[in-house]
């Protein structure tokens, strides 16, 4: 799952060995925090939200299919 955040998040910044994300499990369920170079910070997020929400989307699809619960966290 983290390699998966990781590929995605490279694939869309302008910096991708600033990429980095932190894996750790709280109340049952996984969460992965993303962190990215601050000017790529608008390529993650999307206008409106619009890519973050959709790779939390296919994160969850992910781990549905595998039978975990998880959680894409963006800080900044």
């Amino acid at each position: 799952m983290k390699e998966l955040l990781t590929y995605i998040a490279q694939s869309l910044v302008e910096h991708p060995e600033a990429v980095s994300v932190t894996e750790f499990e709280s109340a049952g369920e996984t969460v992965l925090e993303l962190r990215v170079a601050p000017e790529d910070m608008g390529k993650v997020i999307g206008r409106q939200g619009r890519i973050a929400r959709e790779i939390r989307a296919l994160m969850r699809s992910v781990a549905q299919r595998q039978g975990k619960k998880i959680s894409v966290d963006i800080i900044d």
